[in-house]
């Protein structure tokens, strides 16, 4: 099946929403995790194979309220999972979010708050001169 530009799948909105959304310890939450959560949030049959499936794309067409389950735990409006260009802003703010969990991305945010306009653009141009840097040698170095 081809996918129209820009559209994105029950499937790939779900998956995406375990990749963003994480734990407080960083750690993505389990299939597991999150069918027991809306298991309880919905009071009806929520599985771990369902939610696979769901993830998978071997089911398509889960109920209003599995989806207004999932849209509860991972923090979205239900409107994520049938707007696509809702789905895109949403993904992009989680992605937002994600990044200033880890405290030197939000250390650096929160000093750059400070600068002038002209201080910003700087540290623009030298953050996508390393991301180049970082890039033609393979990324960032991780730290041991």
């Amino acid at each position: 099946m081809v996918k129209e530009p820009g559209k994105s799948t029950l499937a790939d909105k779900i998956d995406q929403l375990f990749h963003v959304v994480r734990r407080a310890d960083r750690e993505p939450y389990s299939n597991e995790e999150v069918a027991t959560a809306c298991r309880e949030a919905t009071g009806e049959s929520f599985s771990t194979t369902y939610l696979w499936q769901l993830r998978t794309g071997r089911r398509t067409n889960p109920t209003k309220r599995h989806l207004e389950a999932l849209a509860q735990f991972f923090g979205v409006p239900p409107a994520y999972f049938f707007d696509d260009e809702q789905s895109r802003k949403i993904a992009e703010e989680l992605a937002l979010l994600g990044a200033l969990r880890d405290a030197g991305v939000r250390d650096l945010a929160l000093r750059a708050v400070t600068l002038s306009a002209d201080g910003l653009d700087t540290i623009s141009d030298m953050i996508d001169a390393i991301a180049r840097r970082e890039a033609g040698r393979g990324g960032p170095k991780k730290e041991s």
